[in-house]
């Protein structure tokens, strides 16, 4: 999500290098300033005309709280990270094995870790095309895409359709 690296630059969250200086630990504890907007976006649930318009807004507060708590440093080195996605070095952070982290994060998600990363790559690459206004091929490759045509599938299989008729849907929707 673009959302992410406009947060990170923010002088609060650009100290030490993008480093964690977090000990690797798989849970933490939720406080209510992180579960109200959950909750609020659950709510939208029940209002579907008002999703467009508060999901980004509640996405951002999210991601804002998340990176404040005691593993925002590892949150924030993770999403300063351009390599590649790989669950076995995400199982070695968080002390589990391959098929144990698979398992929890499809208990919590119901999507893979491999989905759900793809999913947010898909998602940061039609915000892009929406609010930067770049074309389909530049967002496939800024959110690590290396081929424009599996880029278009995968996009059209998530949205519905392909990325240009999606983004034009999208803007005459709001």
């Amino acid at each position: 999500m673009a959302i992410v690296p406009k947060i990170l630059e923010r002088e609060e969250f650009n100290s030490r290098n993008g480093q964690s200086q977090v000990p690797a630990s798989p849970i933490g504890q939720t406080r209510g300033d992180l579960l109200q907007p959950c909750i609020r976006l659950l709510d939208l649930l029940d209002a579907p005309a008002d999703i467009p318009f508060f999901t980004d807004l509640i996405h951002r507060e999210i991601i804002y709280r998340l990176l404040r708590y005691p593993q925002g440093d590892r949150l924030r080195a993770i999403a300063r990270s351009t390599k590649p996605f790989r669950l076995e070095e995400l199982a070695a952070v968080a002390r589990m094995g391959v098929s144990t982290i698979n398992h929890h994060f499809r208990a919590a998600t119901s999507l893979s870790p491999l989905q759900y990363h793809k999913q947010l790559r898909l998602m940061g690459a039609r915000e892009k095309m929406l609010v930067e206004d770049v074309d389909a091929t530049r967002a496939a490759f800024d959110v690590g895409y290396e081929s424009t045509s599996q880029f278009t599938r995968v996009y059209k299989r998530l949205f519905g359709q392909p990325p240009i008729r999606d983004v034009k849907a999208q803007r005459l929707a709001s």
